[in-house]
Order: C-alpha cells, then structure tokens, then sequence
C-alpha cells in the first residue's frame, strides 16, 4: 500500500509528481473554493433573516460549550474525501464491484482521524485504478 501512495504519475506538464504531492495540491485548491465560498455574500432571500438558535445536538456534552468550528484544512480534507468517494461510487457504478476491504478500512481511519497520511492512503486505491483526474 506505501508503495502505491509514493508511486509517482506524470502531471500535465510532463513532471513526475508524487501522490502526496497531489493530494496536498488538491487539498489547497478545495482549502482556497471553501475560503471563496465562505466570503460570498448571502443570497438576497436570507439577509434579513435572523441567524437560527442552535440546535441541542450542536452543544457539548452535559449540554456545555458547543463544540468547536471544524477547521479550514479539516474541511478541505473532508472536501477531497468526498470528492473521491463520489468518483469511486461512479466507478463501481460502471463496473459493477464492490469496495475492496482495505479501502473501506483506509476510509474508516481517515474518517475516524481527518489527516493527509490518512488521505492519501484513500486516494492510493483510486490512483491504482485511474480514477484520479488530478
């Protein structure tokens, strides 16, 4: 599995590039759409309105402090993750297979741990079939 998350393709441009190092790329450009995204103004239907009262579930636990803003980088990850899951599910959707066991483990601990190692382990499965457009 290392193997396959350090293999190196050819970019655009010719140039090997490691898979980590494409990932990374892919995270910033997601990282940069949500700081875009979060600087638009809202629509013109929703600027009157009053912001909505949490709800119970938002709050810590024993009802304390809610818990805290997920962070840019933790919201770019989960962006690529998603993005990855939605090609793999066209994929299987095409071919007809199911989720090999080791992505769906791969999956479980980047879900359980958002981190770029955890990512890259995600997209090695989908670098080994193609399925990486980037």
């Amino acid at each position: 599995m290392a193997e396959a998350a350090e293999r190196s393709l050819a970019s655009s441009a010719g140039v090997p590039q490691p898979l980590l190092d494409r990932v990374r790329a892919r995270v910033l450009e997601v990282g940069i759409a949500l700081d875009r995204r979060d600087r638009a103004s809202r629509p013109k239907s929703r600027r009157g309105r009053k912001p909505t009262i949490a709800a119970p579930e938002t709050a810590g636990v024993d009802g304390a402090a809610p818990a805290p803003e997920l962070t840019r980088e933790t919201r770019s990850f989960r962006g690529v993750f998603r993005e990855m899951g939605h090609t793999h599910r066209q994929h299987r959707l095409r071919t007809g297979q199911h989720v090999p066991v080791p992505l769906r483990e791969a999956a479980r601990a980047f879900r359980a741990q958002p981190s770029l190692e955890s990512l890259v382990l995600v997209a090695a499965f989908l670098d080994e079939d193609g399925l990486l457009a980037w």
